[in-house]
């Protein structure tokens, strides 16, 4: 078993940078992997260069990111409530960091408040994370009085119901300017990150992805349920806790700054758990974010190929996916 968990990571890592390359490659202008490497070795064309360098590679590293991040809060969701069918879109949390964004997005102008490009770039991470945050907050209290599954799904639902109306309000009332930039970022794109607000999402998912490595041990406790977590010593406050600071700063990130990308975090836990036949996190977490971004990186190089917004691509790629798990999880339905 160990065998095979060791090469399908060599295998996905060996992916991860076949497909990353390949992410630079292609574009409205194809370039060839000798000008790639050219142009990250600083020589090349100025054009060829300013392409690969200045778009080109941090969209990928965003896909890379983006995916890992996704990925590896949908995980977490799953084990921490116990539910298949947990992820950041099912559950509400990306409407809950849209709707922070869309607070900050329409709602500034309104009041006048306007700032530089960094202010801008801090105030929609902090909505984003904000509002992931309050609606995470809520379903986990949710569930902890409600065990059904199917209930807390319904809920997380209709919060994202709510939170939609609540954005419509907000966009019609909203000036032109203002909603045009909105609709731009409901349509999800990794192409839309600048150098310097990079600067502010790998450090805030890599914190991400830090802690949740930090609660893997508490994860597979959670697996055997809360009850025996608890008498082995578990503190589940601390880590329920832990794991939606890690989760917010996972999804909230991602949504703030590449809108809300939908099924990665919800299918690719499944496509992990189907690839490695494991249930240990210690296999499961950073199979998940490898996969996540193999998957990410894909829809990237496919909705260039084809021209449509990445979204499309990765509910195209996700849906099956879930359709299977609820298939296979008959008592879900």
């Amino acid at each position: 078993m160990r065998s095979r968990s060791h090469i399908l990571f060599i295998l996905l890592t060996a992916l991860v940078v076949v497909l990353f390359a390949a992410d630079m490659m292609v574009g409205s202008v194809g370039i060839s992997a000798k000008e790639v490497l050219a142009a990250l070795m600083g020589g090349g064309d100025p054009v060829t260069r300013k392409i690969v360098i200045d778009i080109r590679l941090i969209k990928a590293i965003v896909a890379i990111l983006a995916g890992a991040a996704l990925a590896v809060s949908g995980l977490q969701m799953q084990t921490l409530f116990r539910n298949p069918l947990a992820g950041p879109y099912v559950l509400g949390v990306s409407s809950g960091a849209s709707l922070g964004v869309a607070l900050f997005i329409l709602g500034a102008p309104l009041l006048g408040i306007g700032g530089s490009a960094w202010l801008s770039t801090v105030g929609v991470a902090g909505a984003a994370w904000i509002g992931a945050a309050a609606i995470l907050a809520v379903v986990a209290a949710v569930s902890q009085r409600i065990k059904d599954i199917m209930v807390i799904l319904i809920l997380g639902m209709m919060a994202s119901s709510g939170v939609s109306a609540i954005v419509q309000i907000l966009q019609y009332m909203s000036n032109e300017e203002a909603l045009k930039s909105f609709v731009i970022w409901t349509m999800g794109s990794l192409g839309d990150v600048t150098t310097s607000q990079l600067a502010l999402v790998a450090p805030a998912i890599i914190a991400g992805l830090i802690i949740s490595i930090s609660v893997i041990k508490s994860l597979n406790l959670l697996l055997l349920g809360e009850s025996y977590a608890r008498t082995m010593g578990l503190n589940i406050r601390r880590t329920r806790s832990l794991i939606l600071l890690s989760t917010t700063l996972l999804a909230g990130t991602v949504t703030a700054f590449c809108g809300p990308i939908g099924f990665i975090g919800l299918a690719i836990p499944h496509v992990a758990r189907i690839l490695f036949r494991d249930a240990d996190h210690r296999t499961l977490l950073p199979a998940a974010a490898l996969t996540g971004a193999v998957s990410l990186l894909i829809c990237d190089i496919i909705s260039k190929i084809l021209v449509l917004p990445v979204n499309t691509i990765t509910a195209l790629l996700g849906i099956p996916i879930v359709i299977w798990v609820v298939i296979r999880n008959k008592s879900i339905v």
